[in-house]
């Protein structure tokens, strides 16, 4: 894959020299103005020189990703996405589309459906619920133009301040993509496709896509069935001011089959959890999104966007039943959210300002059920959530090859669980207010004019969810306090060539981080399909994240071998427990490589192997429970064309039997912890044509 991380670090590092940075050229040490094209509508080339300069002008793990990049191969999840952007550690295959999504250390819990630790959003505004969770969140990265991958405290750019950081998806507009179709098939009764069509006329434009996904899984009780349509129309109001609509609706209907214990996995480890398919556990979800961003401006050094979103959410999830208890979540979640930047460029100067707020209310009952059909109600849901994020940023040019850029976010927010049993009229009702100011300053050195050296210290913060709050394991009123800690970050980014004909780029961070009161959990033994939730006192999460890459010449330049390697060394672990000691956390691995060799010829053919590198991981708190590393290897070929492109794809190709989601437990001497099988030999194909 070419990822995009190459060729924007060609642009984007030398945005650091203001000379380089726009057409005018401006005086010396001083940053260029905004432009707003004459048209008042970005085309694909300028929205992606803006993304670059705010990962230029970030000091640190930031990835920058093309989505007509992902059609080269099998893509359905947003960690198929993630493939190749390290720190970023997912596992897929326990749905059809569903991916735990982990960066530098979020989420190694139980309660990995929860999602938290990572905002993600659209257009820079919030898709997350204002409580922080993912529960609920559909991307379909193929449905997007771009993808900024900001990780850790590098997402204040975005007004975050979590653990695992941000991804901000760009919409393709009728501006910046052409009217295409897309189908994809393969394995495990995988069928895919999309077809996108706009118009421009004038001031205003529109664009449309379709999509559907149908899916039988390699394991029983696996069957998906999703559709969705993502549209988006563009009305320039003058030569300063422009405004855009975004519309979502996504249906989704998918089977679960479920974790299994050891036994069961060695006995065959694509089985359906037998409690799964007695239960018809289901994950069925509509949503629907409007969301509206206009931008101004004000100025040719200084802009202003606000933007509104609001989103309706409805979950059908039948998730326990046995002898003794049974659950099946029926709810709505509806989420409102404004976003409001300024960017003003004073002499040296890059100045952001930004405010973030989100509303979340989440309403319905948990039930009694049988196979999935709804039964009594059991619990009354009252839960509601709001988070009001205020930053700051200054990105000073203050030398030739110097910027410091130093900053805060102030956070303030409230979490309220108002849960009532049905049977007993008793009420628990956990509620707090959760502030904190979070400091960041970072330096960026620029090496040459396609390379830079770039540090920062930060501080991280993050309120729990309230499925966090709902799953405490102090079953009082009581809350659970934010975790919050310190981070420090070193690293380089760049390109330079080998040679005459021959070029390789980087990108490499070193983080070390302090973490108080992380908020994990682990399941219940006493009512299974259930989590415990607990404040851990001191832990640390610190890694190293390389991507590496090249591409070389073979006598001409019509023949080119083009390798890429992300590698990603992880050590989280408790930090002098009482009960765990100096334990490692569970669900990330020690280290993981991915990589690919690719032969390109100049008329668009492209071959090569892809391969996996996973090392072993725990299962538990306790570390009691090891789960085996795994090494996949794979093969992707096709054609690309100016206005078609064809793929095929393998994958494990050695068949390799491996776990893949992990869900966590105390101690697996006391409570077993479930493992679910990674996908096994697949092949599919696909093919993009443009109208």
């Amino acid at each position: 894959m070419r990822l995009s991380t190459r060729t924007s670090l060609l642009g984007c590092l030398a945005l650091l020299t203001p000379a380089s940075a726009f057409a005018v050229e401006p005086e010396a040490n001083e940053l260029a103005p905004i432009t707003v094209s004459e048209q008042g509508e970005q085309s694909a080339e300028a929205t992606k020189i803006e993304l670059e300069r705010e990962q230029a002008l970030t000091p640190g793990g930031v990835t920058l990703m093309e989505a007509e990049d992902l059609t080269e191969r099998n893509v359905v999840s947003i960690g198929d996405m993630l493939r190749y952007v390290p720190g970023m550690w997912t596992a897929t295959g326990s749905t059809g589309d569903g991916t735990f999504l982990s960066s530098r250390g979020s989420n190694l819990d139980a309660v990995a459906y929860d999602g938290n630790g990572i905002k993600l959003m659209i257009d820079g505004l919030p898709v997350t619920a204002a409580d922080g969770n993912n529960h609920n969140s559909f991307i379909d990265p193929l449905a997007s133009r771009y993808a900024v991958i900001a990780r850790g405290a590098n997402a204040m750019t975005y007004g975050a301040s979590t653990l695992g950081g941000a991804i901000n998806f760009i919409s393709p507009t009728a501006r910046t993509t052409n009217n295409q179709a897309y189908l994809s098939a393969g394995s495990h009764g995988t069928v895919q496709n999309s077809v996108t069509g706009g118009v421009v006329a004038g001031d205003f434009d529109g664009l449309v896509t379709v999509e559907q996904r149908s899916y039988d899984g390699f394991r029983g009780h696996q069957e998906q069935q999703r559709g969705g349509v993502y549209a988006n129309t563009g009305w320039q109001i003058s030569d300063t001011v422009k405004n855009r609509f975004y519309f979502t609706y996504v249906d989704n209907d998918q089977e679960l089959a479920g974790a299994l214990r050891q036994d069961q996995f060695d006995d065959d480890p694509y089985q359906a959890n037998p409690d799964n398919v007695t239960g018809n556990f289901l994950y069925n979800v509509e949503k629907w999104r409007a969301a509206n961003r206009t931008e101004w401006a004000l100025s040719d050094t200084s802009r202003l966007v606000v933007g509104f979103s609001f989103e309706d959410q409805s979950l059908y999830h039948p998730i326990v039943q046995n002898p003794f208890f049974s659950l099946l979540i029926d709810t709505d979640q509806t989420t409102f959210g404004t976003t409001v930047r300024y960017d003003k460029q004073l002499g040296n100067h890059d100045l952001l300002l930004g405010l973030n707020y989100g509303q979340t209310w989440v309403k319905g009952g948990n039930y009694q059920h049988s196979g999935g059909i709804r039964g009594a109600l059991s619990t009354k849901v009252d839960n509601k959530a709001d988070n009001l994020e205020v930053f700051a940023m200054d990105r000073w040019h203050f030398a030739e090859r110097w910027t410091l850029v130093y900053g805060a976010q102030a956070v303030t927010g409230t979490r309220e669980v108002d849960n009532v049993t049905v049977s007993s009229g008793a009420e628990r009702n956990p509620k707090d207010t959760y502030e904190s100011i979070n400091p960041r300053v970072g330096v960026i050195y620029q090496i040459a004019d396609r390379s830079e050296l770039f540090a920062n210290v930060s501080k991280l913060y993050e309120a729990p969810t309230l499925y966090e709050l709902e799953d405490d394991a102090d079953a009082s009123d009581e809350t659970l306090d934010a975790m919050q800690g310190v981070v420090g970050e070193i690293g380089t980014r760049g390109a330079a060539p080998l040679g005459q004909s021959n070029e390789w780029h980087w990108e490499v961070s070193v983080y070390y981080a302090q973490i108080e009161d992380e908020i994990l959990s682990m399941d219940d033994p006493a009512v299974p399909g259930t989590s415990l939730t607990l404040n851990v006192e001191d832990t640390i999460h610190a890694g190293v994240e390389a991507l590496v890459g090249a591409s070389f010449a073979l006598g001409d330049s019509e023949h080119r071998i083009e390798p890429l390697l992300s590698m990603t060394y992880n050590d989280f672990t408790f930090d002098n427990d009482p009960v765990y000691g100096d334990n490692q956390l569970p669900v990330a691995p020690n280290f993981f490589i991915k990589g690919e060799v690719m032969y390109r010829h100049g008329n668009g053919f492209f071959a090569g192997p892809t391969f996996d590198i996973v090392d072993d991981r725990y299962g538990d708190f306790a570390n009691n429970k090891d789960i085996d590393g795994y090494e996949l290897l794979g093969l992707r070929t096709g054609v690309t064309r100016d206005s078609w492109e064809v793929y095929l794809e393998g994958r494990n190709l050695t068949d390799e039997v491996y776990v893949t989601n992990v869900s966590v437990s105390d101690n697996e001497n006391v409570n077993p912890v479930g493992i679910q099988a990674g996908e096994p030999r697949s092949v599919y194909a696909g093919v993009r044509f443009e109208f």
